[in-house]
């Protein structure tokens, strides 16, 4: 038999040109780009192609890694874990506090389903809190819902706002409970100069293409402390995968538990990690066109503002007041769309919506839940006229809308100074 001196065999790289190029169609490219974008990666050599894998990689580091770094940079947090989904990084925080069979959870009668949704998923019990004229929870409406299965609260940051997270951190400090901030919709926020997310036991954040941060589908963690974050690691690593010693004993009690996957996407990461840089600069511009726009807002009787825990720490990227009645606020609509200014109202006919908690179905049967439980929140979801903010806007681009918004305000309502004013002063 004659040794085999050397390999002939050339094959090509698992993952290359075909893959590349299936990225950069998804872009948008004109042929004529994707054309010479292909000429140019037909001219590399490839060797074995990139292995997108977050833990095994040549770089020094990995895109999980860099978005990580970036989220501990920015909002000044050491345990930080990029995750698949806002949704995932709510499941993982919520197991990490203990939340599970025969526990409840206070959540906000306006945010998305997921929160809710979650805890029911554990086999725990969502108990809505009514919310104030913010729309965010109400803090002074907590402490009756406190019962010996509560374990925590979970404020949401709803459509830019932020919560009052001292009166709610007071609460849940002097009973003991955790608490889960729900970040999906305000990336960025502040309360007092600090970020939203930074305030709790967990703060939870979708980073998506639905939001002002993020590409796709991603997830951000940020966790209090290492036990913390080891909990969380726990349930999103497949049960320990996170682990300095993967299979070394129980470093102590209660560490060790089964997990799932909600592992970061390496190519979501890449993306969302220079997103992420980008964040306080957007928060900014959204911030300036929605104060510019507020200031110049004249008071009315029969309107009252979205009230703002922090005018100068919201993200802003929404404009929302409440009419009287919802009558006035569907003349208001249309006369605001007549002047091509885009604004909405859910109205009389308003359809089944999973932001509040009366449409939150899944949950309805299970847990007896129905419109009228939380009055407040009822109220001023069908009410709120909301008009978007964009953070392209220049000084004439505010002082145009808000002199549109002026206009058909004074045509439908009675001016009035001594009314509720926009902006505080």
């Amino acid at each position: 038999m004659r040794a085999v001196s050397g390999i002939e065999a050339k094959g090509e790289p698992k993952i290359g040109i075909e893959e590349f190029m299936a990225v950069c169609r998804r872009f948008g490219f004109s042929k004529k780009t994707l054309d010479t974008l292909r000429a140019t990666a037909e001219k590399e050599e490839w060797g074995e192609g990139p292995f997108f894998a977050n833990y095994y990689s040549t770089l020094d580091e990995t895109s999980v890694q860099a978005f990580e770094r970036v989220a501990r940079e920015i909002f000044g947090v050491r345990h930080v874990i990029g995750l698949s989904s806002g949704t995932g990084a709510l499941h993982a925080a919520f197991v990490g506090v203990g939340v599970g069979p025969g526990t409840e959870v206070i959540c906000p009668a306006i945010g998305f389903f997921a929160t809710a949704s979650v805890v029911d998923m554990l086999g725990a019990t969502p108990v809505f809190c009514d919310v104030d004229e913010s729309l965010h929870m109400d803090p002074a409406k907590i402490e009756p819902l406190i019962t010996e299965r509560t374990v925590a609260i979970a404020p949401t940051h709803i459509m830019g706002g932020v919560c009052d997270m001292a009166a709610i951190m007071r609460v849940a400090r002097k009973h003991k409970l955790k608490v889960v901030e729900d970040c999906a919709q305000s990336c960025g926020g502040q309360f007092r100069g600090k970020y939203v997310g930074t305030f709790g036991d967990y703060g939870c954040f979708s980073i998506s293409c639905y939001k002002i941060v993020g590409a796709g589908e991603g997830g951000l963690l940020l966790a209090r402390n290492q036990r913390l974050w080891d909990r969380a690691s726990q349930l999103a690593e497949c049960g320990g995968l996170w682990r300095p010693d993967r299979f070394g004993p129980e470093r102590y009690r209660g560490e060790l538990f089964s997990g799932t996957n909600y592992r970061m996407s390496e190519l979501e990461a890449t993306i969302d990690a220079v997103q992420l840089k980008k964040m306080p600069r957007n928060v900014k511009r959204f911030r300036t066109a929605k104060a510019r726009v507020l200031k110049r807002l004249e008071p009315f009787r029969e309107i009252m503002s979205q009230r703002s825990n922090d005018p100068e720490g919201e993200v802003g990227y929404m404009l929302r007041f409440f009419p009287e009645t919802i009558a006035l606020g569907e003349r208001i609509v249309k006369g605001l769309r007549a002047l091509k200014v885009d604004a909405t109202m859910r109205g009389s006919s308003g359809a089944p919506d999973w932001h509040v908690y009366g449409y939150m179905f899944p949950l309805a049967k299970r847990h007896g839940i129905q419109r009228g439980m939380c009055p407040v929140a009822d109220d001023l979801f069908d009410r709120m006229v909301t008009i978007g903010i964009n953070q392209w806007y220049t000084a004439a681009d505010c002082r145009e809308l808000a002199d549109r918004i002026n206009a058909v305000l004074s045509a439908c309502c009675t001016a009035d100074e001594n009314a509720c004013t926009w902006w505080p002063s």
